[in-house]
């Protein structure tokens, strides 16, 4: 089983910024994909920004040259760093990740992190 475990949300003023981190643990043989998706109440889930194995980067509009996704595989490790946040900004963060256990390729999600960006 594999388990991604996000940190790093919390209340900000518009205009600051907070750096997510998740962490992926678990049998891993090899992770894909690693990306951030939000939620806001009312809406529904959308790609934030992902990171391939090979580093190649995909933002949604949105959040293009506020945000940056960066990965440490050593680690199994994806950060999202966000800056100039607005109230737009405001969801739940979840953590996605594709994983190759053995020669199984399998989904899976972390349980999310708060973003609130609030004056």
């Amino acid at each position: 089983q594999v388990q991604l475990v996000e940190s790093g949300g919390g209340l900000v003023q518009p205009g600051g910024s907070l750096r997510l981190s998740c962490v992926a643990s678990g049998s891993i043989s090899h992770i894909n994909t690693m990306g951030w998706y939000r939620q806001a109440p009312g809406k529904q889930r959308e790609m934030v920004a992902s990171v391939t194995s090979a580093d190649n980067t995909n933002y949604a509009d949105s959040v293009k040259g506020r945000f940056t996704i960066s990965r440490d595989s050593a680690k199994n490790t994806v950060y999202l760093q966000m800056n100039s946040l607005t109230p737009e900004d405001t969801a739940t963060y979840y953590c996605n990740a594709d994983v190759l256990i053995i020669f199984t390729r399998k989904n899976y999600w972390g349980q999310g992190t708060q973003v609130t960006v609030s004056s």
